[in-house]
């Protein structure tokens, strides 16, 4: 799928609202977001809950797992409630993560979790707050959807510790920085707050001392 937005634009008006931003877009480019293209919110939140505190190697064969429990390894929210506690458990699933993606499930069935459609129609902060009713999503979950799978432009997931750490270096904090000082900063990135992330991600992988030029 195509960006939602231009790569150029973005980076020239960040560049401009922010100096030493700039010196992070100038070496690492334009920024290559764009949507994944979303079908049903169920599969990539219940992803989500099953990777939450593992390493990745271990949370891909948990998953492996529990989709073999599925025809054609689709895992659906009807057939998840229906599959016994014992056998979610027996393929490696913790008892906070069963409940929590059996609450995904009946959250899905019920409507608290929208469809695709309806979730293009929501604001950030409506999916944040409708989505967090989910037991096990977190609003740093919810921010990850909305950057990668919708594709929002907006986005400034302040609780990310790849972003804490990109902003206490690029802008050279003695402490970590609070999600408030990092939001508080970010009002100059609007409406590329997504897209400011993605640079901050990119921090530790650039020369600070080298001097800004054009991305493009």
């Amino acid at each position: 799928m195509k960006p939602s937005f231009d790569p150029v634009v973005a980076a020239k008006l960040l560049a401009d609202a922010d100096e030493r931003l700039a010196l992070v877009i100038a070496q690492a480019g334009l920024c290559p977001l764009k949507p994944k293209g979303l079908g049903s919110l169920f599969p990539v939140l219940f992803r989500a809950i099953v990777y939450q505190q593992l390493n990745g190697k271990a949370a891909s064969k948990i998953l492996a797992r529990v989709k073999a429990l599925f025809p054609k390894e689709r895992v659906e929210p009807g057939a998840l409630l229906a599959i016994p506690e014992d056998a979610l458990r027996a393929a490696g699933l913790s008892r906070n993560k069963l409940a929590s993606i059996r609450d995904l499930a009946a959250k899905t069935l019920d409507g608290t979790v929208p469809t695709p459609a309806a979730a293009r129609k929501m604001s950030n902060d409506e999916l944040v707050d409708r989505l967090t009713e989910v037991r096990g999503i977190g609003p740093w979950t919810v921010h990850m959807l909305l950057i990668f799978d919708l594709g929002r432009t907006d986005v400034m997931p302040s609780g990310d510790y790849g972003v804490r750490m990109g902003f206490k270096k690029l802008y050279k904090k003695r402490k970590e920085p609070s999600p408030a000082q990092i939001e508080l900063h970010a009002s100059r990135w609007r409406p590329y707050r997504s897209i400011a992330a993605w640079y901050l991600w990119r921090v530790h992988e650039i020369d600070l001392s080298a001097k800004p030029s054009s991305p493009t």
